[in-house]
């Protein structure tokens, strides 16, 4: 029977039992005819539906939550007669725009529940009857981080978005009764925008479902309020975050490439984040809007991906354009060259170093200068110290920017680690020298070869020793520390038992040959004294020597119980020297070989790091000039406060071949240089007359000489 049936048809008996449970098992069995009656009931006791005798006290839940939770085909019947009553006693909006109260649903309402259950046609009546589109459900199931739940951004259009129902969402936001608005935030300031990205999962089907509806809100907003100053894209959330960089932050990496090469070919160009400039067979030049990107704001785009130690797909990220483009123009214009700056500086350093420590003085220090190499030593000395104490503020800065993480280790995290205990061991030497220990040698040398180690970071200057690099940090921290872990146990576990079973004689002395009588040492002191093997430290360094081949079985003659020792000696060599070698060879073999791919895009990340603290030491006036010349500024027309940046790119995709878009900026690729990919920036004809239509040239030519 039709929801929309006049109740007179049902008023010809009057009703005196009607009760919470009678009505909400009524709707939710969708029988229209044990609601007869209902009408007169509630006039007689001058009730309402959204009243508490038809609410569930412990949820909230009226009786058209009860109904529209319990659609059968899309549909149920006792919806229409329960507006229709509520309008008759003036109850209309209050029980439409009621909502849960329980802890777990609080705020749900109708429109809530209808978009859920995918019904169209009870969404438009409820509009249509007064639904607050704007009621945020903002209970514990629709929190992010809530364990078993759905967020979905507590607003019933991001609802709509979220379950891939663009004609809800078009309806919600283009209806003449009450237009659903995109710029309003839930609690957490994400817009729907920032929800799409936050659901998207990087699989194929999501990403594709998640962008298009991004780009239908996108566009439409646009359309319906072109006059508005307020760019959706831009808005943020608490966090600080926009949508793009909300997608490099959470590393959805899927919806990042979509959003950054977004572009449009109808009224909404405006929109686009990259436009053709010229299609040549499967090559063709697009220019990428920078903006949000470039470091030259805030919190930008290429700083989320580069310094997020959360995000493990950080090295894939930086291979989409317009990002690797980008980087790779960074690193062409000024980075190399400053990274060469660097290196010869830090190998200046080395040297001087190097010199302090093999030239130092003998006896107690500190000592006292008295002479011009005293001098020398003392400047050279000063600058090994400054450059430590370098060393640990940037090390620290850079703790504080991306606390260490055992995953960061694989990128960047090893060399900064290098460089801090440098640092501290170099300044606990100077602390120990000033305090006349000698024990400063110790620290000193031990500083010297991780400052030589350390050199190992200018390698990723280089592609081949960059990717070098990283193989052999990757098995250090992971095949070789294994094995370490479980060496350990059994060197230890060995040792102990070896030094159980071989107990020196008593007043014996063993010396470089065998072991003699007390007394005889000390009358011909002539025999350099060794550890016996009652000592842990000698039975230990004398079993590693077994592990890599250069054992020796001479101790073996002072063992009361031999067969017992072969036996311990055996199981240790076939334990370590004949499987764990053998297995962390085929381990480190195995892990080259998985790597490799992987290793060149760590490198680009690495090298990513190298260049973004490059730049963040330049002074401001530089970088921006930097920036100024690394790329194109337009000013959007009659838009005095709104600038685009633009870099051009080279694609070439031998699986495209259309060449007849007839937005393209330019007919020939004419004045154009490509270099390794990466268009260089050319003349004044960068901005064709076609963008000129949108966007007004606001600089001239800043390509660099």
């Amino acid at each position: 029977m039709d929801s929309l049936t006049p109740l007179s048809f049902y008023n010809n008996v009057i009703r005196e039992d009607f009760t919470k449970d009678a009505v909400f098992r009524a709707v939710s069995e969708g029988d229209v005819e044990q609601l007869a009656g209902l009408l007169e009931f509630l006039r007689a006791k001058d009730k309402r539906l959204s009243s508490l005798d038809f609410t569930d006290k412990t949820t909230g839940k009226t009786v058209l939550l009860k109904a529209l939770l319990n659609l059968k085909d899309g549909r149920n019947n006792t919806v229409g007669v329960l507006l229709e009553i509520a309008e008759k006693t003036e109850d209309l909006e209050t029980l439409i725009n009621a909502a849960y109260t329980d802890p777990c649903y609080q705020g749900q309402t109708a429109l809530h529940v209808a978009i859920e259950r995918r019904s169209l046609y009870y969404v438009k009546l409820l509009v249509q009857k007064g639904a607050d589109v704007q009621a945020k459900a903002n209970g514990t199931f629709f929190q992010q981080g809530a364990g078993l739940g759905f967020y979905f951004g507590e607003l019933p259009l991001s609802l709509a978005a979220c379950t891939n129902q663009p004609e809800m969402v078009s309806f919600l936001m283009e209806n003449p009764d009450r237009r659903a608005d995109p710029t309003q935030r839930d609690s957490q300031g994400n817009t729907v925008l920032h929800i799409l990205v936050v659901i998207a999962d990087d699989s194929t089907e999501n990403t594709e479902m998640v962008a298009n509806m991004y780009d239908r809100i996108l566009v439409q907003h646009y359309k319906l309020n072109k006059k508005s100053k307020v760019q959706l894209e831009s808005i943020v959330n608490n966090e600080g975050l926009t949508p793009l960089k909300l997608a490099a932050s959470l590393g959805k990496i899927g919806l990042l490439k979509h959003m950054l090469s977004r572009e449009f070919m109808d009224e909404s160009r405006r929109l686009s984040r990259k436009f053709t400039r010229w299609v040549y067979g499967p090559v063709r030049s697009s220019l990428y809007d920078i903006g949000s990107i470039d470091t030259d704001e805030n919190n930008s785009v290429l700083e989320i991906i580069i310094f997020g130690s959360e995000m493990p797909n950080r090295p894939e990220m930086l291979q989409i354009e317009p990002l690797q483009s980008l980087l790779q123009n960074k690193w062409k214009k000024f980075a190399s060259k400053l990274f060469l700056i660097n290196f010869l500086s830090y190998m200046l350093y080395l040297v001087i170093f190097t010199s302090v420590a093999f030239y130092r003085k003998d006896g107690e220090p500190p000592f006292a200068i008295n002479d011009p190499e005293d001098y020398l030593s003392f400047v050279g000395e000063l600058i090994v110290v400054l450059g430590a104490l370098r060393f640990l503020y940037k090390s620290i800065t850079q703790f504080q920017r991306r606390p260490p993480q055992i995953r960061t280790l694989f990128t960047n995290g090893f060399s900064d680690i290098l460089f801090f205990l440098q640092a501290v061991l170099l300044l606990l030497c100077a602390i120990l020298y000033c305090s006349g220990c000698r024990e400063y040698v110790g620290l000193l040398v031990l500083a010297l070869a991780l400052a030589w180690v350390s050199l190992l970071y200018y390698a990723r200057g280089v592609k081949q020793l960059g990717i070098y690099n990283v193989m052999m940090q990757r098995m250090i921290l992971g095949d070789l520390l294994h094995f370490l872990c479980i060496y350990s146990v059994l060197l230890f576990g060995f040792s102990t038992a070896v030094v159980a079973l071989i107990k020196e004689p008593s007043g014996t002395v063993r010396t470089n040959e065998t072991l003699v009588p007390e007394g005889d040492f000390k009358s011909d002191p002539s025999g350099c004294r060794k550890p016996g093997y009652d000592d842990m430290r000698h039975t230990m360094m004398e079993l590693f020597k077994f592990t890599i081949g250069m054992g020796d079985l001479e101790f073996t003659d002072h063992v009361d119980y031999k067969s017992v020792f072969y036996i311990l000696l055996i199981c240790y060599i076939v334990l370590t020297y004949i499987l764990m070698l053998n297995m962390l060879i085929a381990l480190m073999g195995n892990t080259v070989e998985r790597i490799s791919e992987q290793s060149e895009t760590i490198w680009n990340l690495q090298r990513a790091f190298a260049i973004l603290d490059m730049e963040r030491a330049l002074p401001r006036w530089l970088k921006t000039k930097l920036h100024s010349r690394a790329s194109e500024t337009v000013r959007l027309k009659n838009d005095e406060d709104t600038t685009l940046r633009f870099i051009t790119v080279a694609e070439m995709n031998w699986t495209k071949w259309r060449s007849d878009i007839s937005t393209k900026l330019e007919e020939d690729p004419e004045n154009t240089v490509v270099s390794q990919g990466l268009m260089g920036i050319v003349g004044p004809r960068l901005v064709s007359e076609e963008l000129s239509n949108s966007l007004a040239t606001s600089t001239e030519d800043h390509s660099l000489a």
